[in-house]
């Protein structure tokens, strides 16, 4: 039987190999952990929470976030001050 995965799943149904955590620095081990899945869809979780939830993302969903990154289109989340 395959197995369903979906939006909010709890993160360790996908597995306890595979998670990468390409963001990963000084910041005492609490970082975002990645998981490309066998579709092309991309599960991300907050690594000190693996049993927490899972959020899924369709590869050209997260390859758009990712190039608006790099643009600078995301600066704002890093803001002092919260955006009006």
């Amino acid at each position: 039987m395959k197995k369903r995965v979906y939006n909010g799943m709890p993160a360790r149904q996908l597995g306890s190999e595979g998670w990468h955590k390409p963001w990963s620095g000084g910041n005492g081990g609490s970082c975002v952990e990645a998981m490309r899945l066998a579709d092309g869809r991309v599960a991300l979780r907050q690594s000190t929470d693996p049993d927490g939830p899972a959020l899924v993302y369709a590869h050209h969903a997260m390859a758009r976030f990712i190039q608006g990154v790099k643009a600078g289109e995301a600066d704002f989340l890093l803001a002092r001050d919260p955006v009006q």
